[in-house]
């Protein structure tokens, strides 16, 4: 008989051990899907930067330092890989953008060009995903971490060697702004 209640106490650990594992699991990976949605978006960022700088440069001619930057934030980004190098190129593109936008108000123009006008518009919208990629990897992050440090899921993290994710988080004040992308109306 007592055998039989050291097995169930043996079984009923070995599915606890089990089901906890399977979330940590399950959270690490919700983990690299919402960083993968960052990634994408910011992606889709740079890959509209080119097009938006060869529509501006004609504009913008005394730019060429901003210009220059935003191509070597482009080519960076290729070689980076951590959630903070990712987060400080992010920033230093978005500083790069308000730049632009805001020198853009002085043209016109330049605010009347369709070609303007569509990629702003993309964007914006490229922006708004990015910024909703981040709340949800950073939640999702946050989850994770928490299930590292419970009871008794703590446990078996460190048992099974789970580590920590960083949040995706700005480095100063100026990169915690939106990036303005509203050109107002063609009126």
């Amino acid at each position: 008989m007592i055998g039989w209640i050291i097995g169930a106490i043996i079984l009923v650990i070995f599915i606890l051990v089990i089901g906890l594992y399977n979330s940590l699991v399950q959270a690490k990976i919700k983990v690299d899907n919402a960083w993968s949605q960052i990634d994408v978006q910011l992606q889709r960022r740079f890959d509209l930067i080119p097009n938006f700088v060869e529509t501006v440069k004609g504009y913008m001619a005394h730019e060429k330092e901003t210009f220059e930057k935003i191509a070597e934030l482009r080519t960076s980004w290729a070689n980076t890989q951590s959630v903070a190098e990712k987060a400080n190129l992010d920033n230093q593109l978005s500083n790069a953008l308000k730049t632009i936008m805001a020198v853009s108000e002085s043209y016109p123009e330049l605010k009347a060009n369709q070609n303007f006008s569509e990629l702003s518009e993309e964007l914006r919208n490229t922006e708004n995903k990015i910024s909703f990629s981040r709340q949800f990897y950073n939640d999702s992050v946050t989850i994770y971490n928490t299930k590292l440090q419970v009871f008794p899921s703590n446990i078996i993290a460190g048992m099974f060697n789970f580590k920590a994710r960083d949040l995706f988080k700005t480095e100063s004040e100026e990169a915690r702004k939106n990036v303005k992308v509203d050109f107002g109306s063609n009126s």
